[in-house]
């Protein structure tokens, strides 16, 4: 359930661009966005700093792209998104030396910090990527290709992203699980 209200307001943006044009899309992105937060808060439900960043994003440039009738907003939302989060990332490593990567899933996952270095600066390259390369899909390709691009190439590359992560770590909890029955 949750996976379906985290890609609502794509997978809404994607029938109305279909049905429509980008500028409607955006308009029900902007809305179906704004629903998203709404229902999350009146059901009382945490929203993540990623979303409401998300959601300040899309009612920027979607708002944008409506009024000035250029596209050329809502395709570089996903990108600053993305390189957000890669500055972020970088910020947190850098300049406060925290890693915000095992902040987030530090809990749930016993890991030697090395790995979470790993993993904080893997989550980077990724973001700085997939904002290249939404870009280069926006400005090589159709408007259609674009749109079929962020909904569901976006999701499959983060999916298998992800999937590598997960062996990654599964490296680690190994280790980690060895060490612990060694200790008993």
């Amino acid at each position: 359930m949750k996976l379906l209200l985290d890609f609502f307001p794509l997978l809404v943006f994607f029938v109305a661009f279909k049905v429509w044009d980008i500028y409607v899309a955006t308009g029900v992105a902007i809305a179906a966005t704004v629903a998203q937060i709404a229902w999350m808060m009146f059901s009382r439900r945490k929203v993540e700093p990623m979303q409401w960043l998300s959601l300040a994003l899309v009612v920027v440039f979607g708002g944008a792209t409506i009024l000035l009738h250029d596209a050329t907003f809502i395709k570089w939302k996903p990108t600053i998104l993305y390189w957000a989060f890669a500055v972020v990332l970088t910020f947190g490593q850098l300049v406060l030396r925290k890693n915000f990567v095992k902040s987030v899933i530090g809990e749930q996952l016993q890991m030697p910090e090395q790995g979470w270095r790993v993993m904080a600066w893997s989550w980077t390259a990724f973001f700085a990527l997939m904002g290249a390369l939404n870009l280069w899909v926006a400005y090589n390709f159709s408007e259609s290709t674009w749109a079929t691009f962020k909904v569901f190439g976006i999701f499959v590359l983060m999916g298998v992203f992800v999937l590598g992560q997960a062996l990654f770590m599964g490296r680690y909890v190994k280790e980690t699980e060895e060490a612990k029955a060694g200790d008993s």
